[in-house]
């Protein structure tokens, strides 16, 4: 089965690195032109399916309509709008140019949207009526989905009707791996967000994620719920399913547990992906359908903790799947759903190296490897994982920074981890997010954990607060349950059960009540935010 795994990786490979090789051709031009591309679905709108053959014509047209504008090679053109029936072929119009996609999240406000168009270089921007007001006036040609509005949306070209009079592009499309594709940012969790050039090759680690450790195949009936307004849901809920010519379910509405339970069971979803939060959402929805058909359960984007992969399996008889990745990197661990890789899905930890990439734990306090079951830096060897391609930071791409290890053999997540003998890694903190007390280092991950298992709990989040005799201790945000109350009982219930279930000497010394934690717009949440709010008291002693 090895050998099967790495010549399907090597093909993979492949054809992403052929110097005749663009985005259109790998995405869609390749494919059967009466194959299903995506289901586009609305809550309060009938199914419509896109073939490979519609969306070739209709992207031809956008990038005509984009040529006729000025738009090139390497130029930046941005998208800030939801989920749209027109997402895919923009996103693909722009490669025929060799134009750079420039994705912007509909929940940044006015000031983050114009610092990363202002970033990007930005030439174009196609956004619609309730996003257009964010766009700075008079500084980008925009194109408007929808009825112009707002000062940006003012002197937008209305795209659909534009359409009608575009002659399709037939022009020749930039070729080669290395193809600027996307114009992405880092989250902006620890500072100010990083632009990543994401080359076309880079898209091949993710056609093999979707094979390899989503499962997803030809008879899959497959949802990611993931926003493409970001890495993972741009990457895995629409590029990965047109490299692979499988159809993805688009669905254009805003997330609501309730309609996600319902269109689950109405398409017959068998291969569900989404992020750890979303997954806390439908646990509290009181309607839940039996689902029968559902056989696959994938998470990224944040640490799944016991008591969701305990919730799944309780409610569907199936394990979520835990997956690890970066924009830098794209997906190179976890729990992979192949028949071929299936190792049994297991809470608290990261899963396995990936086909193509191969992760280990270096020493925190050297470039040796870690010991075995010791504490150690997240690390990807660069020349044994084939998908990797980030070098570095910026529109030039050749700025390496502390990312990679001085040899630049290593490049270094920022994740603190432990692995085992067969190689499971185990999550253990962001590398600065280390709580050190009184000699013990302390990853808030075990903390929350056990924290989240607790019924009175919601949510939760775990740093480190001064301490004048132990240095640091373990300060826990909590948001209560519905119908919970958050008082003194509820701290020394909380700290008990802590010391039961996870370590004596590790529970929170202090606890603060919530309505809600800081999140980013992806949904991390931001402990930098928490620390900034501590305080030399709290509820707990």
């Amino acid at each position: 089965m090895f050998q099967q795994v790495q010549t399907r990786v090597d093909a993979i490979i492949g054809d992403f690195t052929s110097p005749q090789a663009s985005a259109p051709l790998l995405m869609c031009d390749r494919h059967p032109a009466q194959a299903t591309a995506f289901r586009v679905v609305g809550s309060k709108l009938p199914e419509r399916v896109i073939t490979f053959g519609e969306l070739a014509d209709r992207s031809r047209r956008i990038a005509g309509l984009l040529h006729e504008h000025g738009v090139g090679a390497g130029d930046r053109v941005a998208t800030l709008m939801g989920k749209d029936a027109d997402l895919p072929a923009i996103i693909l119009g722009i490669w025929r140019l060799g134009a750079v996609y420039v994705p912007l999240f509909t929940a940044f406000a006015a000031a983050a949207v114009a610092d990363r168009l202002e970033q990007a270089g930005v030439r174009v921007v196609i956004t619609d009526k309730e996003q257009a007001v964010k766009i700075p006036a008079g500084r980008y040609t925009v194109f408007h989905v929808g009825t112009p509005v707002g000062p940006g949306g003012s002197q937008a070209v209305d795209m659909r009707e534009a359409l009608t009079r575009t002659k399709p592009w037939n022009g020749s499309t930039p070729t080669g791996p290395d193809v600027a594709l996307t114009h992405m940012f880092t989250s902006g969790t620890t500072g100010k967000p990083k632009t990543v050039v994401h080359p076309l090759k880079y898209a091949a680690g993710w056609q093999s994620y979707l094979e390899f450790a989503l499962g997803v195949g030809d008879d899959s009936v497959y949802w990611n719920v993931a926003d493409p307004g970001w890495a993972y849901g741009l990457y895995s809920g629409i590029i990965a399913p047109m490299c692979a010519g499988i159809a993805s379910i688009l669905v254009t509405d805003k997330f609501d547990p309730e309609v996600t339970w319902r269109l689950l069971e109405e398409l017959a979803v068998t291969d569900l992906a989404a992020a750890p939060t979303v997954y806390r959402a439908l646990r509290g929805s009181p309607d839940r359908p039996d689902l029968p058909k559902l056989r696959r359960l994938s998470s990224a984007g944040e640490p799944l903790t016991p008591d969701v992969f305990a919730w799944a399996n309780e409610q569907w008889g199936l394990a979520i799947h835990d997956h690890f990745g970066q924009t830098e990197l794209g997906m190179p661990a976890g729990f992979a759903h192949h028949p071929g890789l299936e190792s049994g899905a297991r809470p608290s930890a990261m899963g396995f190296s990936l086909p193509g990439w191969s992760l280990t734990a270096l020493s925190t306090d050297s470039e040796k490897p870690a010991a075995t079951g010791a504490v150690g830096r997240l690390a990807v060897r660069v020349s044994d994982s084939a998908f990797f391609s980030f070098t570095g930071y910026g529109v030039n791409r050749n700025n390496p920074g502390v990312r990679f290890t001085a040899d630049e053999q290593y490049y270094l997540t920022g994740d603190l981890v432990v692995l085992d003998a067969s190689g499971l890694i185990h999550f253990s903190s962001r590398d600065d997010d280390v709580i050190l007390m009184a000699g013990y280092r302390i990853g808030p991950f075990d903390v929350e954990s056990v924290l989240g298992t607790h019924p009175a709990v919601q949510e939760c989040a775990v740093v480190g607060a001064p301490d004048a005799m132990r240095g640091e201790v373990i300060h826990a945000f909590v948001v209560p349950a519905p119908g919970t109350n958050g008082d003194n009982a509820l701290v020394a219930e909380l700290q008990n059960w802590v010391k039961k279930n996870y370590a004596a000497h590790a529970y929170p010394r202090r606890i603060d009540f919530l309505d809600a934690l800081p999140k980013t717009p992806s949904g991390k949440v931001q402990r930098a935010v928490l620390r900034q709010s501590l305080t030399t008291g709290g509820n707990g002693q």
